[in-house]
């Protein structure tokens, strides 16, 4: 999952928030010197990423990836997932998609002093450049994809996996609408950040 989903999935606390999207930036960063509503959030992402990771759905959708592109599969999933859970919101939330990402920036904002300087700057980012609202369009999701690619540091086929995504995209949308209540429930019932 990628940030709009480890957001939605979190408290709506600033804590929670920071911690749930920690989980991507843990470099560096001593979980014992968390607070400990912090570290409840980075437990509940921790979550989150082990049952997708671990789906079996999931798992078959990474192996069916090229071989060239497979090691960044389940990237390019996390990122569509957000695109799928942006344009079927209303399928998972009863509330207004707008005003949640709204809420998100603005606990993201408040918690900007709870993190550190990376962490800090790709989540100033975030918000400035309302990227939870940029992967609406497939289109957006392959640049994004791209740009993620760019930064990998050895040589790598991943730009352009967005290719292997069209063909399948119904597919894989099919496949998102079965798979997320269910990770919805296991976030419910494992009450990590209650």
């Amino acid at each position: 999952m990628n940030y709009l989903a480890h957001l939605s999935l979190a408290r709506p606390s600033v804590p929670s928030k920071v911690g749930n999207v920690l989980g991507d930036f843990m470099h560096g960063v001593e979980r014992s010197r968390l607070s400990e509503p912090v570290r409840r959030g980075l437990d509940n992402h921790r979550l989150v990423d082990r049952f997708t990771d671990n789906h079996p759905w999931v798992q078959a959708q990474r192996r069916s990836f090229s071989s060239t592109r497979r090691r960044f599969a389940g990237v390019a999933l996390d990122v569509l997932f957000d695109h799928f859970l942006w344009q079927h919101w209303s399928a998972f939330y009863d509330h207004d998609r707008e005003a949640a990402i709204t809420r998100h920036y603005q606990h993201l904002q408040s918690g900007l002093g709870l993190m550190h300087a990376p962490m800090r700057a790709r989540v100033e980012r975030l918000i400035e450049h309302d990227l939870l609202n940029q992967y609406r369009e497939l289109e957006r999701v392959g640049q994004a994809l791209d740009v993620i690619a760019g930064r990998i540091r050895f040589a790598n086929d991943f730009a352009g996996i967005v290719e292997e995504i069209e063909p399948r995209y119904q597919e894989l949308e099919r496949g998102f609408l079965d798979f997320y209540p269910e990770l919805q429930g296991v976030v419910k019932a494992a009450r990590v950040e209650e």
